[in-house]
């Protein structure tokens, strides 16, 4: 068995983002400029707004969006927050890849969001009551 030597090896990235409940794992590698999405290419990913905020970082990056494979899988959440946590972990792949310092200030000064997580969610329901937080007022006359 022959081991492949440290130069034919490609730069490979691994990054994840999270959203509320989506978690979303984006693997940059060398390729062609293609961008799959849980195993479907993101020009037929909708809806369009999504697709857009997934697009997000990969205009701001330039050429090196042209020069990358980038596969993300999503799980869980919604359909904006699934948006939201694979356009952080695709920012953030690209940073890793490439080591730009500039490009980490391009994303920041457009929207910190796109390295930063946003650690919001939903607050959960209590027990014995319906909702998150509006309790039923007591009398005690």
């Amino acid at each position: 068995m022959q081991i492949p030597r440290s130069d034919t090896m490609s730069k490979i990235v691994n990054t994840s983002g999270k959203r509320k409940l989506s978690i979303a794992r984006a693997t940059i590698k060398e390729g062609k400029g293609r961008v799959k999405i849980n195993h479907r290419s993101l020009d037929v990913y909708s809806p369009r707004l999504a697709q857009l905020k997934i697009k997000e970082p990969l205009i701001l990056s330039g050429d090196l969006a042209n020069s990358v494979d980038i596969t993300v899988s999503l799980c869980g959440g919604g359909v904006m927050s699934g948006a939201e946590a694979a356009r952080l972990a695709i920012a953030r792949g690209l940073v890793e890849y490439s080591g730009d310092e500039s490009l980490k200030d391009r994303f920041l000064s457009y929207d910190r969001t796109l390295l930063v997580a946003d650690v919001r969610y939903k607050e959960t329901c209590k027990p014995n009551d319906s909702k998150a937080r509006a309790k039923r007022q007591k009398s005690y006359r």
